[in-house]
């Protein structure tokens, strides 16, 4: 538990106090809590992957630009089709970049490559206007690799959110590579959505447990899989599941425990947020903070889903297709 006066929120860690100072929350803060609780839409920056080969960054490219249907922006501002793809990549010098080859590990003979280039997508739920998640996309492009890493990005809207896909050459121009970590990827993510505020549009950037959702999707590639009814993956998890519940009746993962730790910490964590905002003379922002905590999403991890998925499926089986509407008669009209 903090000490008396100790901020209690800490909007980069879950379930721990923030700094201990005496002045309560900074004007950011508040802001901060006030989207939050309002529910204000989350920005998302995912990495995707990264070629470690010219090839693999050239069929990226192909596919980003859906095989050159979409023009690509470049760093320099030039926007280029199918036929400028190869000239931007020679541009780029890949094949010059240092420590391409790291050597042996652990007895493998096979050399181990560093990525070239990094895939990230900056992503906006809808309905937020693409144009403005373009524009917020070219500002955070150009503070963070501007002058430093070569990129390229594109816009897509034919998903029903718009999202823009970029490249970034992993190697500077002064010769450092780019590591990308979890802490990186946070301060990105609020980068991001500040952009995306000075375009006008509401855009937060919260982790995931502070808004209770302790566990996120299934990795892309499982969930393309189980789009596509091909996923070996999902089967043998739903296979477990079945057998459990026609064993038992119900379905424990021994996941559970760990998160319910884990949503303790976040609700208590937002009780003192609370307090601390009261303290502040920030009542009505404490008490919404209070109806946000007690309404956070059931915790449930992904196996629990799954089997809630899978009990919904043989409920809706069971129940059989749905009735057509009844054609409406004379008689019906008669008795209204």
């Amino acid at each position: 538990m903090p000490a008396a006066g100790q901020i209690a929120f800490d909007i980069f860690s879950v379930g721990r106090p923030g700094p201990k100072t005496s002045g309560g929350f900074s004007r950011a803060q508040i802001e901060q809590i006030a989207r939050t609780v309002r529910r204000t839409p989350e920005v998302m920056v995912k990495v995707t992957g990264g070629g470690a080969s010219s090839g693999t960054v050239s069929a990226h490219l192909n596919y980003i630009s859906r095989q050159g249907e979409l023009e690509i922006e470049t760093d320099e501002g030039d926007l280029i089709g199918k036929d400028g793809q190869k000239p931007l990549l020679k541009d780029w010098h890949l094949e010059l970049s240092a420590g391409q080859y790291r050597g042996l590990r652990d007895g493998h003979r096979s050399a181990r490559k560093i990525k070239l280039v990094h895939n990230i997508v900056l992503s906006m739920p809808a309905p937020t206007p693409p144009g403005k998640v373009l524009a917020a996309a070219r500002l955070f492009a150009r503070e963070k690799f501007g002058g430093q890493h070569r990129y390229a990005l594109v816009m897509h809207t034919d998903q029903q959110h718009p999202h823009v896909h970029m490249v970034i050459k992993a190697e500077s121009e002064r010769g450092r590579h780019l590591h990308i970590d979890k802490a990186l990827l946070r301060q990105w993510r609020d980068d991001f959505a500040r952009t995306m505020r000075e375009q006008g549009v509401a855009a937060n950037a919260t982790p995931r447990a502070i808004r209770g959702r302790i566990k996120g999707g299934l990795r892309d590639s499982i969930h393309r899989a189980r789009q596509h009814g091909s996923s070996s993956f999902m089967r043998q998890r739903v296979t477990t599941i079945a057998r459990e519940l026609g064993q038992t009746g119900a379905f424990r993962d021994p996941a559970r425990p760990q998160l319910l730790e884990t949503r303790k910490a976040v609700l208590a964590n937002w009780n003192r947020t609370a307090d601390t905002l009261d303290a502040q003379g920030e009542a009505t922002l404490a008490g919404e903070v209070r109806h946000f905590a007690r309404h956070l999403p059931p915790v449930l991890t992904d196996r629990e889903r799954l089997a809630a998925e899978f009990v919904r499926h043989l409920q809706e089986r069971s129940a059989g297709p749905t009735p057509p509407p009844k054609k409406r008669g004379r008689e019906d009209d008669l008795v209204r």
